[in-house]
């Protein structure tokens, strides 16, 4: 790496002040997926105050900028590689009694996404005040839409990847399962693939009374739920990890009437594609079956959702040996196969990379809440470490990286 590790954290603590303003201010204006607009005008105005080349409007809120390296041996040919953060917020209210509160009725960052945007906007700084002194081109690709709408692949489509191609990607996540100063990483499955599914259940309906004159969709829907828990216990390896879950279930209107349809939601989690696969056919399987001896059908709708994030082994390692520069070996842990989904996962099937666990959690001032509830919050100490995660990472991706 050009720049010395200690340079790198010292530039990085130096942003501190700075980076927790910018957290805070995108805090108390989130915005939901493909309505980024402030967030993204706050963005551009940064990079325009750097004199960083930058194009917005690109996959309708995105941001996307270039900084090329100007050290010995630099050319438009070298390598690139991409640094991407997301954008957007999550549609819940917030319940922290905090300055920076959202001030967005029903709307709250409660997933870290407002870190992201303030650590990569830091390591653009960082990084194009130091472009004299490392070769290649690094992309800053600001999200849109990563809150299950799938933003990363129209700003894919768009060119996040392209002008020059980029080698490999990185994004990290702040993360509220590990306690600041720490960093997790893993090789292969990192984040989940995401399905979702709908079940209707049309029976007969008719007097609760007599259910005998009935095909009660109630009593039908409630034996698919708890068949439906024996895919991953009776279907699945025991070394595979899946998730079924059902997390809403609709039918009737009042106490004395059988209704014809009673409706369930819910989602499937896995790693592999062959897993993914067994998951989608058993819940048809198991529904229509159920359903039909209980004397009702069932409708079964899978909305295919995000695929698994897969690291690649090779970057996985380089980001390790990046991670463990900026908090020491101790402190860099493999990190826990995520049951979550992650749209990054659309970067990692077009180029090599890794996503990064950034520790946010501090127990002692309550700031370990879980991602997605209206409780969360960070130790924005982690914000200055993610500026250098990020720059060690890049410049160690173009010097060593494919």
């Amino acid at each position: 790496m050009t720049i010395p590790q200690e340079e790198l954290r010292s530039l990085s603590r130096e942003q501190s002040e700075r980076l927790v303003s910018v957290r805070r201010d995108l805090h108390r204006h989130p915005e939901l997926g493909f309505t980024e607009t402030r967030t993204a005008a706050r963005i551009a105005e940064t990079l325009a105050r750097l004199g960083i080349p930058h194009r917005t409007g690109v996959a309708k809120t995105g941001v996307l900028a270039t900084i090329r390296g100007t050290g010995r041996g630099a050319n438009g040919d070298g390598r690139a590689v991409l640094l991407r953060a997301d954008m957007d917020g999550l549609p819940l209210s917030e319940l922290n009694e905090v300055p920076y509160r959202s001030e967005s009725d029903g709307m709250m960052h409660a997933c870290g996404h407002d870190g992201h945007v303030s650590i990569l906007l830091g390591a653009a700084e960082l990084l194009h005040a130091t472009r004299d002194r490392w070769a290649g081109t690094i992309r800053l690709a600001f999200q849109p839409g990563e809150e299950g709408f799938g933003g990363a692949v129209p700003l894919i489509e768009q060119g996040a990847l392209a002008d020059p191609d980029c080698g490999s990607a990185f994004a990290l996540h702040i993360w509220n399962s590990l306690p600041v100063g720490t960093i997790g990483i893993r090789p292969g499955p990192a984040m989940a693939a995401v399905d979702e599914f709908t079940i209707t259940v049309v029976g007969r309906g008719g007097h609760a009374s007599e259910p005998f004159a009935t095909a009660d969709p109630i009593v039908a829907t409630a034996a698919v739920v708890g068949a439906l828990q024996t895919i991953v216990s009776r279907n699945l390896d025991a070394q595979d990890a899946a998730v079924c879950t059902v997390g809403s279930m609709h039918g009737g209107t009042t106490h004395n009437i059988i209704p014809e349809r009673a409706e369930l939601v819910g989602t499937l989690r896995s790693f592999r594609p062959e897993v993914r696969e067994i998951l989608r056919r058993r819940v048809t399987e198991i529904s229509e079956g159920i359903a039909a001896s209980y004397g009702c059908r069932a409708a079964v709708n899978l909305h295919p959702g995000y695929p698994a994030t897969v690291n690649d082994g090779a970057m996985s390692a380089l980001a390790t040996r990046a991670a463990a520069g900026v908090v020491g070996d101790g402190k860099v842990t493999p990190a826990k196969p995520v049951m979550g989904g992650e749209d990054f996962s659309y970067f990692l099937q077009k180029v090599p990379g890794a996503m990064m666990f950034l520790g946010s959690a501090n127990a002692e001032r309550g700031l370990a809440h879980p991602h997605h509830s209206p409780r969360f919050d960070f130790d924005e100490a982690c914000l200055p470490t993610g500026v250098e995660l990020m720059c060690s990472v890049a410049l160690r991706a173009l010097a060593e990286g494919p």
